[in-house]
């Protein structure tokens, strides 16, 4: 059995790399897969989660996580999502690998979201708005750039404008032109790309800004009391999200749906049909299009196959 530390797992997901081959992973098979919720019997809103997973004849994962959204108001703060993924093989039981969580969890989920921008986000958009600067924020930058690199200028807002600048200066110092938002409405109307990773319980980006032609990727909200954007962006929008799973859970889309600004019908596609080719993706250049990446089992486990094939394994 092998450990992977954080810097090994970055260092072998490059999003350049991590992208096509998720892409790849998903014109096969889904992944088996549940999960257990464990709440904080305290009530102090935390959280740990187990995610099983099990790739026939490749795989079986486990990604074991707390979800602590307090951790980033310590000091010094650190990770809100921290645990480990563990991979076993999939003929015989025997464990293969240990992963850091919360390496592993930036790069499925960014990457995902990046897999959403190479498969619906126009091809060469210049501009991208990232609504959140936590521990996901540097990430789903690189991975978005990545699956587009057309894409010159990132733009920053956060609700405290402090922490927007401070990962602004971070993405400058990777050589990417970057730049702190202080106004969200007026992003948000600029931008090309605009993706989301914050925790908020109430919209964000209004759908009635967002120009023609772009695409908007909800990441944070995976409860059914959170969203980051609006009835008006569902109802614009053509609306994608990573798989079949887990719709009725978050509030991205069940608040939606439960208001009558969509149905569950209009949900056009997932990855796995967009990969296949058996889903329909944009139809024109002035399209706007949605994309939920709700996270699931089944990102942890193709990432830990990817993860194991990089190391040789």
């Amino acid at each position: 059995m092998q450990l992977f530390d954080a810097e090994t797992v970055h260092r072998l997901l490059p999003y350049d790399a991590l992208i096509p081959a998720l892409r790849k992973m998903h014109e096969g098979e889904m992944p088996a897969g549940d999960g257990v919720h464990t709440h904080d019997p305290q009530g102090a809103g935390n959280m740990f989660v187990t995610l099983p997973g099990w790739l026939g004849g490749r795989l079986i994962v486990v990604k074991m996580v707390g979800v602590f959204p307090a951790n980033r108001d310590r000091d010094p703060p650190i990770g809100s999502v921290l645990g480990a993924v563990a991979a076993f093989d999939a003929e015989t039981g025997a464990p293969v690998l240990v992963a850091d969580g919360e390496a592993m969890t930036y790069r499925k989920t960014a990457a995902i979201s990046g897999l959403g921008s190479a498969l619906l986000a126009p091809s060469t958009p210049r501009e991208l708005l990232v609504v959140g600067a936590g521990g996901l924020g540097p990430h789903v930058a690189m991975a978005h750039i990545a699956a587009r690199p057309s894409i010159k200028r990132v733009r920053i807002w956060n609700r405290t404008a402090p922490k927007a600048e401070v990962l602004a200066t971070a993405l400058r110092e990777q050589g990417i032109t970057a730049e702190a938002a202080p106004d969200l409405d007026a992003a948000v109307a600029e931008a090309d790309v605009i993706s989301c990773v914050t925790m908020s319980r109430a919209p964000l980006v209004k759908g009635a800004l967002l120009k023609p032609g772009a695409h908007l990727d909800l990441v944070g909200a995976y409860l059914p009391d959170m969203r980051e954007t609006d009835d008006d962006a569902m109802r614009r929008g053509a609306v994608y999200t990573c798989c079949d799973r887990g719709r009725a859970e978050v509030g991205e889309l069940a608040l939606p749906v439960s208001s009558g600004a969509i149905g569950w019908d209009d949900i056009r596609g997932d990855a796995f049909g967009l990969a296949k080719e058996t889903d329909t993706g944009r139809r024109s250049d002035d399209e706007i299009t949605v994309f939920k990446n709700i996270g699931g089992a089944h990102q942890d486990v193709f990432t830990a196959v990817i993860l194991q094939k990089a190391a040789g394994l």
